[in-house]
């Protein structure tokens, strides 16, 4: 087998592409090899010995299927985010889940009568302002300040 290089560079020249996508008919290597001149070349392109190969392109199909999930709302949750500490759990849902935690267990103090209710009243203010960082601040804060209900 002969190296068609020469011929493969001017067919690519020609064809304006690069010698990658030059396609040389195998059956008809005898006269690519003979052929010297771009006109011997020009003509072979003619007779569809030589041919441009079509260019590759990334496909879109896995994107498409991709995007058509996440129209649907797939793919969102909070493993898929990524960045700052609020980007997992937004703010708002942060501070909804520990308010809620909080009042939940306020309510539970006032209902077995461990504090009083105007204490309850003075919590749930200091609460609300955000004073407690979570339950165990809120009852550090009842220790520290001796705020049980004396039996």
């Amino acid at each position: 087998m002969t190296s068609l290089k020469s011929q493969r560079r001017l067919a690519a020249q020609i064809l304006k592409a690069g010698q990658n996508r030059v396609w040389i008919d195998p059956e008809k290597m005898d006269d690519v090899e003979a052929a010297i001149t771009r006109e011997e070349i020009r003509k072979l392109i003619h007779e569809d010995v030589i041919k441009l190969l079509p260019e590759k392109g990334v496909s879109r199909v896995r994107a498409r299927i991709l995007h058509e999930k996440k129209k649907k709302g797939r793919r969102r949750g909070p493993g898929s985010r990524s960045s700052a500490a609020h980007a997992k759990i937004s703010k708002k849902e942060a501070w909804m889940s520990k308010i809620r935690a909080l009042r939940k267990r306020l309510r539970e103090l006032k209902t077995s009568r461990i504090i009083t209710e105007s204490t309850y009243r003075k919590l749930y203010k200091m609460a609300s302002s955000g004073r407690f960082g979570s339950v165990a601040d809120l009852e550090r804060y009842l220790k520290t300040h001796e705020l049980w209900r004396k039996r």
